[in-house]
Parts: C-alpha cells; sequence; structure tokens
C-alpha cells in the first residue's frame, strides 16, 4: 500500500514545525544547564556561554539530520 505524500496532510507541516522549534529550544537549555553546572565546579565562567553555543549548535545539527530524513521520505 502506498502512504499518501506529506504535502496531502497540512498537520504534518505543523508537527514538523513544532518539532523543530522543540528541538532547538531543548538543545539550548540543557547546553545552559551542563555550561552552568560546569562552571559551578570549576568557578570558570565561560562554561555557561560554551554551554549554550554547544547547545545551539547540537540543535542545528538535528535540525539538518531531521530535514534530510524528510527530504528523503519525499523523493520515495
Amino acid at each position: 500500500m502506498n502512504k499518501p505524500p506529506i504535502r496531502s496532510n497540512p498537520w504534518k507541516y505543523a508537527g514538523i514545525a513544532s518539532a523543530i522549534g522543540m528541538n532547538l529550544v531543548v538543545c539550548i537549555v540543557l547546553g545552559y544547564f551542563i555550561g552552568t553546572s560546569l562552571a559551578k565546579r570549576t568557578g570558570w565562567t565561560p562554561w555557561s556561554v560554551i554551554g549554550v553555543l554547544g547547545g545551539l549548535f547540537t540543535g542545528l545539527g538535528s535540525i539538518v539530520l531531521m530535514i534530510m530524513r524528510i527530504l528523503e521520505e519525499t523523493n520515495e
């Protein structure tokens, strides 16, 4: 049985958009908390900034992988 194309269901687009947004927010917040924890343990304050940037780049990489997977599904 053939699956209907992703274009036919606007709720899938809404789900994808919310998943992308939540993914980025969760990665940044986790990076902040990990960086803050490291800053408290080591006494070196830039860990918070490094944690946020690490979370940002991790989230962006995850978003790219998610979009690549969605594009592969639409090309089948």
